[in-house]
């Protein structure tokens, strides 16, 4: 539903209303009672809530197992662990000594 703004003709008050399409405009200001005239808005954003919005929200189990397993590496790397080489890795040295 989208938010209407008007200004009072009486007092020159201007206040917003989140109303229906359909529903007809407002008519009275709230603080004089005089009459209204609706503006021309500037429009807005449109706000997305809640989850399903971002490509995040929809990852395979299969890349949730991978990224599972490179914080892991990546934890032991930190402490100094030895670790095996990721695809990733393993597909850069080859690059470097197809390069060579």
């Amino acid at each position: 539903m989208p938010t209407y703004e008007y200004e009072c003709k009486s007092c020159g008050y201007v206040f917003e209303k989140f109303q229906s399409i359909t529903a007809p405009p407002c008519k009275v200001c709230p603080k004089c009672g005089g009459g209204v005239r609706r503006l021309i808005g500037k429009g807005s954003a449109v706000i997305f809530k809640g989850s399903g919005f971002y490509a995040t929200d929809y990852r395979s189990e299969e890349y949730k197992k991978k990224a599972k397993e490179e914080r892991a590496e990546n934890k032991k790397e930190e402490k100094g662990e030895k670790t095996t080489k990721g695809e990733g890795e393993q597909r850069k040295e080859k690059k470097e000594k197809e390069r060579s």
